[in-house]
């Protein structure tokens, strides 16, 4: 026996001994024979074995150790045949050693690579399908495509399943995984759809929960129509109630979205598919999403405490934790200490890299960012990031995250000043940057903080005079950007400018008349209704262009029927006649009203009606009292007898009434040197040597010739 065991591999050796560990007890007696042949191998049993026993065992299993090595592919494709096989580190090795023995395997090249891919070892089965040549590059396109999808290289994975075509069921769910990564989201749900009509009911309930995912991005990328589920006709699956109520969240409807929250998470509790444990990771989600609506409706002190009672793992899952640490510091009650939370939040945005987010949640994250470091008085920093960020761009833009760099730059620049003074420092800043559309909005939003609605009117319309005057392609799209637009309409209607705010929608109608309209349709929409509206015939015909091109590239709602049928039913009845179709009927419409409640509780009147009540009406007859004069009450006297005329000069002063009489000479005196009934003195003032004068009587005429005459005698 011992001249036969030389023959053994040590390989073959170290392979029996694992498929014997995995038996019971009685197997280990086999072991220990073949450790008396090879001492090279070092395993140590737990079992007593006596010597009689082991001597017995040694002739059962003497046909087991004598015979020949097998060949390593007949190891590995024995391993391959087995039930289960979870073990991936074991398949991986037996791979590699029938690659020693014969590196052409095709067989142990593929399987070596399906054990890396199960290992999460992405780059490792990225080398090894390269080092196996064309023939199995060939063999594992969709190996290959996985890897560079887990690795993030969606790029590159799109242009290997574009050359090879995705007519297998297997390349397409890969093809509308990348797709969805990609944020291509209605290629993605193209995909799905194909996939779905092929009639696999093995998969059908997982394609529609991937559908509605990719529906729900869309909507929060805004390039698809949104749709609104009733939750009393909502889906039995969790998984569909939780996309359904992120639609609705994308789209504003914060009520609808919490009852399909509501009950995805009851769904979820009374699933009998799911253990304790994937319950518990399920519920997470949707406590967030919870969460993040009740913070939209102005609910923070219940959104604070949902967020603190989720449980969050940061080895498992980095894209849920850095989300949620980011809300929940989002809703601080207090500021905290700038300098701690800047270096709280630089630890949980650490595992960005890591993280695969969608672009609007790394934009956020980004902003949030810069935001900490300003609150940190990292001011330079944020200068360099905004300015580098500008600089690289096109200026003018209607990028989003662009002007929001370039808002933060600004608040970056004036940290620490007045209101009054960071004013005038944007002001001159805009001298420099006259085409940075984030700068105009600052400039515009603080004048508005101090109620100057000329100033921001004033600053909008120079802005647009600028991009007016350029006359580029990319400028003129930033002038008639739909936010933009809305804003200079605000603005106007503000002020009482109805006609210059309409033609603000005329010029952008005109504008994207000849343009696709994927990025305005709400604008596109709320000009047609505007303009369908107008007594004028041409812009209520551009109206109807407008909402007739919406209509023409599958933008159909009842609010663009409605509007067509009011624009060309002046013009061309015959057309309508399919958007009447479209139209709900009035019994619709009025289908619950009671009238007999509405007549009794009377009519109520509008603000137009209101305010035309305060005018001025025209008196009804003549009269010689001014309009609106308060006519003054008589008041007679306690003691005043019927039939008797009271005093007339009951109101004045008794010293001023006729029937006064000082008493004593004095009295009599002043009455009589008073100028009401008496005689007026003539005075004349004297001049004094030194300055001034003094006020003496002046003496009559007929006083100074009695005197003289006097005199002579």
């Amino acid at each position: 026996m011992r001249g036969s065991s030389t023959t053994l591999d040590l390989a073959s050796q170290e392979d029996i001994l694992r498929t014997c560990l995995k038996e019971d007890a009685t197997r280990l007696h086999l072991c220990d024979v073949l450790l008396r042949f090879n001492p090279r191998i070092n395993v140590s049993f737990p079992v007593s074995i006596s010597p009689d026993s082991t001597l017995a065992l040694g002739h059962a299993f003497a046909a087991v150790i004598i015979m020949p090595p097998q060949d390593p592919a007949t190891t590995l494709g024995a391993l391959l045949r087995a039930a289960t096989i979870d073990d991936h580190d074991e398949v991986l090795k037996a791979a590699n050693a029938a690659l020693k023995a014969n590196r052409t395997d095709e067989l142990a090249q593929h399987t070596r690579v399906v054990a890396l891919l199960k290992l999460d070892r992405f780059s490792d089965a990225l080398r090894a399908i390269s080092e196996g040549g064309i023939k199995l590059e060939a063999s594992c396109v969709l190996e290959t495509a996985y890897a560079l999808y887990k690795l993030g290289k969606l790029d590159e994975a799109t242009s290997l399943l574009v050359s090879v075509g995705i007519q297998k069921r297997s390349l397409s769910h890969l093809a509308a995984q990348v797709a969805y990564r990609s944020e291509n989201f209605d290629e993605a749900q193209s995909i799905y759809h194909r996939l779905l009509a092929s009639d696999i009911d093995e998969e059908a309930n997982d394609l529609r929960i991937n559908i509605q995912a990719a529906q729900a991005q869309a909507v929060w990328k805004d390039v698809s129509a949104s749709y609104a589920t009733n939750p009393e006709n909502a889906p039995d699956a969790f998984e569909l109630c939780y996309n359904a109520a992120c639609a609705n969240i994308a789209r504003g409807s914060l009520q609808l979205a919490l009852k399909l929250l509501q009950r995805a998470l009851a769904l979820c509790d009374a699933s009998d598919e799911l253990t304790d444990e994937d319950k518990d990771a399920e519920r997470q989600p949707i406590l967030a999403q919870q969460a993040l609506v009740l913070a939209k409706m102005g609910d923070v002190d219940r959104a604070r405490d949902m967020y603190s009672s989720i449980n969050i793992f940061a080895e498992t899952d980095f894209d849920f934790n850095i989300v949620t640490q980011n809300n929940r510091w989002a809703l601080e009650k207090k500021p905290r200490n700038p300098f701690l939370v800047e270096r709280d939040a630089a630890s949980w945005m650490s595992a960005r890299s890591k993280a695969k987010l969608f672009k609007f949640q790394s934009d956020i994250l980004a902003r949030n960012a810069s935001v900490v470091d300003l609150r940190a008085f990292k001011v330079n920093g944020v200068k360099e990031r905004a300015k580098k960020a500008t600089t690289k761009a096109q200026m003018p833009s209607c990028n989003p995250d662009l002007n929001a760099m370039s808002v933060i730059g600004a608040a970056a620049e004036t940290q620490g000043l007045a209101k009054k003074d960071s004013l005038r420092s944007l002001l001159t800043l805009s001298k420099n940057r006259p085409n940075d559309t984030g700068l105009v909005l600052t400039i515009v939003q603080l004048h508005l903080e101090r109620k100057n609605l000329g100033a921001a009117t004033h600053a909008l319309t120079s802005f647009f005079s600028r991009l007016e005057e350029s006359g580029d392609e990319q400028s003129q799209r930033v002038r008639f950007c739909p936010g933009l637009v809305a804003l200079a309409v605000a603005l106007k209607k503000t002020q009482k400018r109805k006609t210059s705010a309409k033609a603000e929608l005329v010029k952008a109608a005109e504008f994207w008349r000849e343009r696709p309209t994927t990025s305005v349709v709400s604008l596109l929409e709320e000009a047609g209704i505007e303009l369908a509206s107008s007594p004028n015939p041409d812009e209520m015909k551009l109206g109807g262009v407008a909402l007739t091109k919406l209509h023409n590239e599958n933008q159909t709602s009842p609010i663009i029927s409605a509007g067509l049928v009011a624009a060309l039913a002046a013009s061309s009845a015959g057309t309508v006649e399919q958007h009447v179709a479209q139209l709900p009927s009035v019994e619709s419409l009025v289908n619950g009203i009671d009238i007999d409640s509405l007549v009794n509780s009377g009519v109520a009147s509008t603000v137009e009606a209101s305010s035309a009540s305060k005018k001025r009406q025209p008196p009804a007859a003549a009269s010689s009292e001014r309009p609106g004069q308060k006519r003054r009450r008589i008041r007679l006297p306690k003691n005043l007898v019927e039939g008797q005329t009271p005093d007339p000069e009951r109101w004045l002063p008794l010293r001023d009434r006729s029937t006064y009489r000082p008493k004593g000479k004095k009295g009599r005196k002043k009455a009589a040197d008073s100028t009401q009934g008496g005689v007026v003195k003539d005075e004349e003032t004297l001049g004094l040597v030194g300055g001034g004068g003094v006020k003496v009587e002046k003496a009559s005429a007929s006083s100074s010739s009695k005197k003289m005459k006097k005199g002579k005698k």
